[in-house]
């Protein structure tokens, strides 16, 4: 692979980070500084550290940032999980975040362990 937009993970990944941008545009006016912008940076930071984990050398420092990764993807699924009992997210919209959260985990965790 020449690329991490080759990486299924990565387009996985991107897609939730694209509908997590989504559907915060329609957060209510008082979270633009709270959860919206909160869950939007734990999305970039999923692509991003995976980006320049595929580029790094090291066996220790591509899974670093793989595992950071892993970190922000927790993060998404904690927050979304608020937004939901908030009522800031209809119980379809949660299912389908819910539904690429764990198949980007399994892919992720797939990933990591194919590094060694």
């Amino acid at each position: 692979m020449k690329s991490f937009k080759e990486a299924i993970v990565w387009q996985k990944s991107y897609k939730l980070t694209l509908f997590i941008y989504r559907i915060t545009a329609q957060f209510p006016r008082a979270e633009e500084f709270g959860l919206k912008s909160q869950l939007r940076r734990a999305a970039v930071s999923l692509i991003s550290n995976f980006a320049e984990g595929f580029k790094r050398i090291s066996y220790k420092e591509r899974i670093q940032y793989y595992k950071m990764s892993e970190g922000s993807l927790e993060e998404i699924k904690c927050q979304t999980e608020l937004c939901k009992d908030l009522g800031y997210l209809s119980l379809k919209i949660y299912g389908q975040l819910e539904v690429l959260e764990e198949e980007v985990g399994r892919l992720l965790w797939r990933w990591i362990s194919v590094q060694k």
